[in-house]
Parts: structure tokens; C-alpha cells; sequence
């Protein structure tokens, strides 16, 4: 069993109810619980078909050197990269229409 940590934006309202079935709905969107490993995979696998036009983290604890592990669905302006063997959070430049 690991904490894991789900946070959605703009994804449909059943997929949110799905993922209220797992775990437990704290604020908008933002899901936690302690789940096995199979269960988080089968919730990414639900993430992954049902995420439409929105987006998803999944953050859960992890035996590494940073603790934890996280993998991002869906556009965002943060961007997983890999540096150093860490997992870290780089940018997309904000687009800017007036220049």
C-alpha cells in the first residue's frame, strides 16, 4: 500500500465520480488514499480512457530518492523531465499573443 495523490482539471463529471469510488475526494478534483499498487495502476488505466479534453497527475509514495513518483496526462504547462535520475518539473514558456 502507497499514499497516492490525484489531482484533475477540467475532465468529465464521470470520471470524477469513478474516481470518488476509489478514493477520497478532499477538495475539487484533488482525490487522495492508500491503494495498492495494482489499484493505482487500474485508476491510471481509468484516468487514461476517461480524461477527455482535461488533465491529470497522479503523484504516489515511492522507495526512491526523492520519495515519490508522478506521471501527467493532458496538456499542461508543466512538463515531466528527468534530470540527474530525478524526476522534476520544467515549464512551457507562456504564450504571449501581443508579441
Amino acid at each position: 500500500m502507497s499514499f497516492l495523490v490525484v489531482v484533475t482539471e477540467n475532465v468529465p463529471p464521470r470520471l470524477r465520480g469513478r474516481m470518488a469510488i476509489w478514493l477520497l475526494e478532499v477538495r475539487a478534483g484533488i482525490y487522495i488514499g492508500d491503494v495498492s499498487r495494482r489499484t493505482r495502476e487500474m485508476i491510471w488505466q481509468q484516468l487514461s480512457e476517461g480524461h477527455e479534453d482535461g488533465n491529470v497527475v497522479m503523484a504516489w509514495a515511492s522507495n526512491n530518492e526523492s520519495g515519490y513518483e508522478f506521471q501527467t496526462l493532458g496538456a499542461n504547462r508543466r512538463l515531466p523531465v528527468e534530470f540527474d535520475g530525478l524526476r522534476l518539473v520544467a515549464f512551457h514558456p507562456v504564450e504571449n499573443p501581443d508579441l
